[in-house]
C-alpha cells in the first residue's frame, strides 16, 4: 500500500507542537514499518536524509498549497491512503484518509483566538471530522470533545498519545545548567513556563499569582510570541515585575533539558490543552509540575503533578509556594513524573497509527 503523508508541517526552523508532532511521528513510522511505501509531500525542502526510504516530493506553491497544489498532486497520482498529521484534509483526497485532530480549545475559550482564526479552526475541524475515514486524537479528553461537538461515531476516533523526544532527560551537570541560565540572563531560583505566549495559556493569571509570592525566585516565560503577547509584557511593566520576570523568546530544543532540569517548578496553568506536551517534557527532565485540573492535563500527567483550578489565582500562588517550601513534595512529584513520562514514546504513537492504517488494508 502506498501511504501519502502531508508533511508540510514537519519542516520548520522553529517548530512548536504540531510541527514537532508531524516530524517525530513520520520519522518513527518510517523506522517502524517497511511493509508499506510512504510518499511525503512537502511545501519546502526537508533536511537531507531526514526521511530515509520515503518518496519525498517537494512542491513549492505560493498560496492555498493544501487545496490546490497538494490536491492536484493527489488527483494526478493518488496514493492508496493519506495521513494528515497536523492540518486540514485537502478537497481532493483518497477514500482512505486519516487525520489527527489535536484540540478544540477554540470551542471552549473563543476569546483566546482571533476571530478569523477561530472561524477557520471550526470550519477545518468540521470538514476533517466529516470526510476522514478515521481520526486520531491526542487524548481521551480530546476524543470526548470531538464526539460532543462534531459528532463522529466514537468508533471512528482512536486515541494516539504523542511521544517524547528521547533526548529529554534530567541534566545533572550544574555547569551545563548554569551555562543555559546565563544565556537567558537568569540568576538564582526560578519557576518556568514553556510554550507559545498566547491568551489560552492563562499567563496573565500566572503573572498575578507570582506577584503574590514573597520569594527570591524569578518567573521565566519561555516561548515564541503569540497573539496579544504585548499585553503580557505591558502587564509585567505596570506591576513593577520587570526585574523578576524573564521573557526568553523561542527556546531551542537543545536548551530545553537544562532549563527544565534547573527549574524550581514547571508551571502550566493553561485553560485548555489537547495533550499538554510541555508538562510531559518537564516530567522527563525531573522537574516538578503544576498544571490545570482541566481538559487533558490530568490525563497526560498521570497523577504525577500538582493540580490547580486555572481560574483561581490564589490557588495557583499557593501551589507555587508549596513547591518552593516542601522538598519532600518536590521529590515525590519528580519521581512520579519520571515514571509517568516513560509511558510515552513516538514509537508507541507510530504503532497506533500503523495499526489504524492496517485496518483498511484489503
Amino acid at each position: 500500500m502506498v501511504v501519502g503523508i502531508d508533511a508540510s508541517r514537519a519542516v520548520s526552523a522553529r517548530p512548536t507542537g504540531t510541527e514537532t508532532y508531524s516530524r517525530e511521528l513520520i520519522q518513527a513510522l518510517l523506522k517502524l514499518d517497511a511493509s508499506h511505501r510512504y510518499r511525503l509531500y512537502f511545501r519546502t525542502p526537508p533536511s537531507a536524509a531526514a526521511y530515509p526510504g520515503a518518496d519525498v516530493r517537494v512542491m513549492p506553491f505560493p498560496r492555498l498549497w493544501t487545496h490546490v497544489r497538494l490536491a492536484w498532486e493527489l488527483a494526478r497520482q493518488t496514493p492508496d491512503a493519506l495521513f494528515v498529521p497536523a492540518h486540514v484534509i485537502p478537497i481532493i483526497h483518497p477514500p482512505i484518509t486519516l487525520v489527527t485532530i489535536h484540540d478544540l480549545g477554540y470551542r471552549y475559550f473563543p476569546r483566546s483566538h482571533p476571530p478569523l482564526q477561530r472561524f477557520y479552526l471550526d470550519l477545518s475541524t468540521r470538514w476533517n471530522a466529516r470526510v476522514a475515514a478515521h481520526i486520531l486524537a491526542d487524548s481521551e479528553a480530546t476524543k470526548s470533545d470531538l464526539v460532543t461537538h462534531y459528532r463522529p461515531p466514537p468508533e471512528k476516533v482512536t486515541v494516539a498519545y504523542p511521544g517524547l523526544d528521547e533526548r529529554l532527560a534530567p541534566v545533572e551537570d550544574s555547569d551545563a545548567i548554569a551555562a543555559v541560565k546565563a544565556r537567558y540572563h537568569i540568576d538564582g531560583r526560578y519557576y518556568l513556563y514553556l510554550g507559545t505566549l498566547q491568551p489560552r495559556k492563562n499567563l496573565t493569571r500566572l503573572i498575578d499569582a507570582f506577584a503574590q509570592l514573597e520569594t527570591d525566585a524569578k518567573l521565566v516565560l519561555a516561548g515564541k510570541r503569540g497573539w496579544l503577547y504585548d499585553d503580557l509584557f505591558s502587564r509585567v511593566e505596570r506591576m513593577g515585575l520587570s526585574k523578576r520576570v524573564r521573557f526568553t523568546g523561542y527556546l531551542p530544543d537543545a536548551d530545553k533539558p537544562a532549563l527544565l532540569s534547573g527549574a524550581l517548578a514547571f508551571v502550566f496553568p493553561s485553560l485548555y490543552e489537547g495533550f499538554g506536551l510541555p508538562a510531559l517534557e518537564a516530567q522527563a527532565c525531573a522537574c516538578p509540575v503544576i498544571v490545570s485540573d482541566s481538559s487533558s492535563l490530568p490525563e497526560a500527567t498521570g497523577g504525577a503533578a500538582l493540580l490547580i483550578d486555572p481560574t483561581e489565582t490564589d490557588a495557583l500562588a499557593q501551589a507555587m509556594g508549596r513547591l518552593a517550601d516542601n522538598a519532600s513534595l518536590r521529590q515525590s512529584l519528580i519521581a512520579r513524573g519520571l515514571a509517568n513520562a516513560r509511558r510515552f514514546s513516538w514509537a508507541r504513537s507510530a504503532r497506533v497509527l500503523l495499526s489504524t492504517l492496517d485496518q483498511f488494508v484489503v
